[in-house]
């Protein structure tokens, strides 16, 4: 799946996989698609992060905020596998959360220890982590959403 940082498309399936499974709107659904995409990207207060189905998953998607707080901008960010946002000691934890949230379709309250580009070490905070699921059934991926980072 190929994703642009203002795609309608790929907004609108995770604003719809996020409210379908956990009941609550990531974004105004009064905006139309294309606001919706452009202020998810460049102006939501909160991370927002996704990545493929593959067997060893790679972020699709980044906004700003999870940018500006993992330290990698756009092009550094997308095909990065996801696991490397997590040192090899705390990828155990990572992977039995994805695990859970692959059978279930989401979790929510999770906290982890996570690495930026530069080594800084911070603690992501109730964390919720939902599968991307089009209209067709169809899992394309896991996202995840949080508010609150605390340095490790």
């Amino acid at each position: 799946m190929i994703v642009t940082p203002h795609s309608a498309d790929f907004a609108a399936l995770l604003c719809a996989s996020h409210r379908r499974l956990t009941g609550h709107d990531l974004v105004d659904p009064a905006l139309p698609p294309s606001d919706a995409a452009r202020w998810l990207y460049d102006a939501a207060p909160f991370c927002v992060l996704a990545h493929d189905t593959q067997a060893d998953p790679c972020f699709i998607y980044a906004n700003l905020a999870a940018q500006t707080c993992f330290e990698y901008d756009w092009d550094e960010f997308i095909g990065l596998p996801s696991r490397l946002s997590a040192e090899a000691p705390n990828r155990d934890e990572r992977d039995r959360l994805l695990a859970d949230v692959a059978r279930q379709g989401y979790a929510s309250g999770y906290r982890g220890l996570r690495i930026a580009k530069s080594g800084r070490r911070f603690w992501i905070e109730d964390v919720t982590v939902w599968n991307l699921v089009d209209a067709a059934g169809l899992r394309l991926g896991q996202a995840a959403t949080y508010r609150r980072i605390t340095p490790a």
